[in-house]
């Protein structure tokens, strides 16, 4: 509990104060936000493991390469008889190319030992190699794997990207819904503070026989109306904040709770990001480099890859091996080679018909050809939702322009029919109806503004910029 205290009070402590803000308000910029969910959101840390995860891959992968030495020994003796010594060492190191180099000592002794496996009385040096000539010279499964795993590695990469774009993006749309509920609030505290001094003016001009008493219950209404919509607007501000809690963390480990003084950025200033005009990039560039896109093209190499070892399977068994033979004295090493002392061995081996392989070939082209199917639909989807929310950007930027004037004439009519009931030409009635139409013209705008901004988060979910490194 101590930890989580100091925590919050630290990331309080970061949020910079605007010199036009109380000073007990804490702003909590957008951008600002953002960085901190990036930085210390469980998702993002998770994030960054994906791409261990494929460097782990890569790693086991690799591993199939790796030089193997190995050595066993075995032996047998019954009533006094030594049946057989068997021992053997070596190493085997394999290639890319469908190549296997090996080298190796063995020494066998034994009444009864296999007489294959005699050796000379001071053992058996053999070096030499195993190469496979039909099914794997061009490509095996270990050399799949690997290949697989390279781009994994890349796909991982971009899972990571797309897994950032959707947290950034879904604690956006907090951030402005938060922006929203909060103005929003403002506007409703504002409308009952003026519905208050109304109704104590008005009691005090039924008091002196300026006005008719029925006109405190109108104005009490209006009070009563406007606490009700304070109300809600609490609430909505209330669950809001609550929510965009859940997207700050410290370290990815420590949950933070936002202070009740933390407030989002100004009205003005995200009017004034609305009119800033956007240069948007060619859209099928943006297509071509959304990590959802590429992560999908990825997977479909990986199968591609998958496709090249089942055709490798149609193709029959051929495997040579050779080994050169010599005693273990160095000194007869080169005499014994010259003997041409050594072993050979050829394997072939291929089904008749084929079925299992030609079956798994055929599968494995029908996921390709559906996983291509899905990614230019995935392609067309994107774009489209590309281009959707420019348009949402544009339409609600041409909206705020015209809101704002509403607005503004809203505000005009208010201030003249107020003149006129202050010089007794006006009803309370008329005054209540023309704030209520400047209260909801006011909300409106608030609600145009955010959905603005949300449009813009959109247009960048959706051509994959919200987190490009």
């Amino acid at each position: 509990m101590i930890l989580r205290l100091i925590a919050i009070l630290i990331f309080l402590g970061t949020l910079p104060t605007h010199g036009q803000e109380s000073l007990d308000q804490l702003i909590l910029e957008f951008d600002q936000f953002q960085d901190i969910v990036k930085e210390h959101h469980p998702l993002a840390v998770a994030a960054d493991l994906q791409v261990e995860g494929g460097e782990a891959t890569q790693q086991s992968a690799r591993g199939a390469f790796d030089p193997t030495a190995y050595a066993g020994f075995q032996t047998k003796e019954f009533k006094g008889v030594d049946y057989y010594d068997i021992g053997t060492a070596g190493l085997k190191i394999p290639t890319w190319y469908g190549l296997e180099i090996q080298a190796g000592f063995d020494e066998n002794s034994g009444d009864f030992l296999n007489p294959e496996r005699t050796t000379p009385s001071d053992g058996l040096t053999h070096a030499g190699l195993s190469l496979t000539l039909g099914q794997g010279l061009f490509i095996d499964k270990r050399r799949a794997e690997l290949q697989k795993a390279q781009i994994y590695l890349s796909v991982s990469d971009q899972e990571r990207r797309q897994m950032l774009n959707e947290l950034l993006f879904e604690s956006g749309k907090a951030y402005w819904s938060w922006f929203e509920a909060y103005n929003d609030l403002l506007i409703y505290q504002e409308a009952l503070e003026v519905a208050s001094i109304r109704l104590e003016a008005v009691r005090q001009s039924v008091e002196f026989g300026d006005a008719p008493p029925i006109d405190t219950l109108e104005a009490g209404i209006q009070v009563q109306n406007r606490q009700l919509l304070l109300q809600q607007g609490e609430l909505d501000f209330k669950n809001a904040t609550e929510f965009l809690s859940i997207f700050i963390w410290s370290d990815g480990r420590i949950p933070l709770e936002l202070d009740e003084s933390a407030i989002p950025l100004s009205f003005d200033f995200a009017v004034e990001q609305v009119k800033q005009r956007n240069q948007w990039k060619v859209l099928d560039s943006v297509v071509a480099i959304h990590p959802k896109i590429l992560a999908f093209s990825g997977k479909i190499e990986q199968m591609k890859i998958q496709r090249r070892l089942k055709r490798e399977m149609l193709k029959p068994i051929i495997n040579l091996k050779y080994n050169a033979l010599a005693g273990s004295q160095l000194s007869g090493l080169s005499e014994d080679l010259g003997d041409q002392n050594y072993t050979f061995g050829v394997q072939f081996q291929m089904p008749i018909l084929l079925r299992k392989e030609r079956g798994e070939l055929k599968m494995t082209d029908v996921r390709i050809s559906q996983a291509q199917n899905e990614l230019s639909f995935g392609k067309e989807k994107l774009g489209f939702q590309v281009v959707a929310s420019r348009n949402r950007i544009e339409t609600t930027r041409e909206q705020v322009d015209l809101f704002s004037q509403t607005v503004l004439d809203s505000e005009g009519l208010l201030e003249g029919e107020r003149q006129k009931f202050d010089a007794g030409e006006s009803s309370l009635f008329l005054v209540n109806a023309r704030e209520l139409r400047y209260i909801n013209a006011r909300v409106k705008l608030v609600g145009l503004v955010t959905k603005n901004r949300k449009a813009q988060l959109e247009t960048e979910f959706y051509s994959g910029s919200l987190f490009l490194n």
